[in-house]
């Protein structure tokens, strides 16, 4: 048996969540059984689709249970092992969930490899959300030099891949975050052309703002969040442009559905200049994985792809690490460090 230390959902939000909506519970796991292995959680990554989950809404998923351990990945070091294709001391990663130590199948982890870059990008820059912004911009939006593209949450862990790889490629890259800290680190450290803070302007000035940043015209918006971002971004969008639709972080909990854009409004623009609208899930573009990493690995170690990471440090902080997160407080990818990584770091 091998203590463990676990988030559970203790109830369902109603609204915006707060730290009430989780419990710290203490327990034991089980020996690992044939096929499966035994890892103590390094590394977990918050993000913003678990909101969803926390909720008893049918969605691509099924809910985390009232009672059940917050759904999530990790990277962790393999303790104990029954699956010929691991040995203790392997680092990989995994649905652990909110949790200090995790029983995972086998078939279900994927090793990491320390030497490639520090293991917790396996949850970032090379991790889903990389190969989130990989997928988005390359199957979903087909990006073309040349062209013009909004990120939004451009400095997350999502949109900062996004507008790297967009500038690499020839586009011209145009940015929305929250803050202007957040703006110059997207201006002056990955290499954006313009980012526009959100928050210093109403939908209205946001969208002058990104005429004026793309007097061309944007041809690709990369849609994280919804909220007046979208409604800014849609009068500026050339006919036939592309919508990768990847999230929608400011309607989660429901705020500001009352003052959204009205689908009529929407659904017009969405016509009359012929934009094509793709929601999509990243597990469908598990097949494409091995492209993104032989891609996106090696600009990562060269720095030619920047990352940043927000750390919270302790399970039990986890869940006011999320709720921060919600409201824009990290910057650069969420983590929680869970425990002693080998690496140092």
């Amino acid at each position: 048996m091998t203590a463990c230390r676990r988030i559970v959902l203790a109830e369902r939000p109603k609204g915006k969540p707060t730290e009430d909506n989780f419990r710290l519970e203490e327990g034991e796991l089980p020996a690992p059984g044939e096929g499966q292995i035994t890892v103590r959680t390094i590394w977990l990554s918050l993000d913003p689709y678990m909101r969803g989950r926390m909720d008893d809404a049918k969605s691509y998923a099924e809910p985390v249970a009232v009672g059940g351990t917050m759904e999530g990945a990790g990277v962790g070091e393999v303790i104990d092992s029954r699956h010929p294709g691991f040995v203790p001391g392997d680092i990989v990663v995994g649905r652990t969930g909110w949790a200090s130590h995790a029983l995972l199948a086998g078939a279900s982890a994927r090793k990491v490899d320390p030497a490639l870059a520090p293991i917790s990008t396996a949850l970032g820059v090379l991790g889903m959300p990389g190969h989130t912004a990989w997928v988005g911009l390359n199957r979903i939006a087909r990006a073309r030099p040349g062209e013009a593209i909004v990120v939004s949450a451009a400095t997350g862990a999502v949109g900062s891949v996004v507008g790297q790889l967009a500038s690499l490629r020839g586009l011209r890259v145009v940015g929305v975050a929250g803050g202007a800290e957040k703006c110059r680190y997207a201006e002056q450290e990955l290499g954006f052309d313009a980012c526009l803070d959100h928050r210093a302007a109403d939908a209205r000035a946001l969208a002058e703002g990104i005429r004026q940043a793309a007097p061309g015209g944007v041809d690709i918006y990369y849609e994280n969040v919804g909220g007046k971002t979208l409604e800014a971004v849609l009068p500026n969008m050339n006919t036939f442009g592309r919508i990768p639709l990847c999230g929608m972080i400011a309607w989660y909990s429901g705020q500001g559905v009352a003052d959204a854009m009205r689908v009529p409004a929407l659904w017009r623009t969405i016509l009359v200049r012929r934009l094509r609208v793709q929601g999509f899930i990243i597990f469908d573009h598990d097949d494409s994985f091995g492209a993104f990493l032989e891609e996106v690995a090696p600009l990562v170690r060269k720095g030619r792809i920047r990352y940043r990471e927000s750390v919270a440090e302790g399970l039990e902080n986890a869940p006011c690490a999320f709720l921060k997160m919600l409201d824009g407080g990290n910057f650069g990818k969420q983590l929680v460090r869970v425990g002693p990584d080998p690496a140092g770091t």
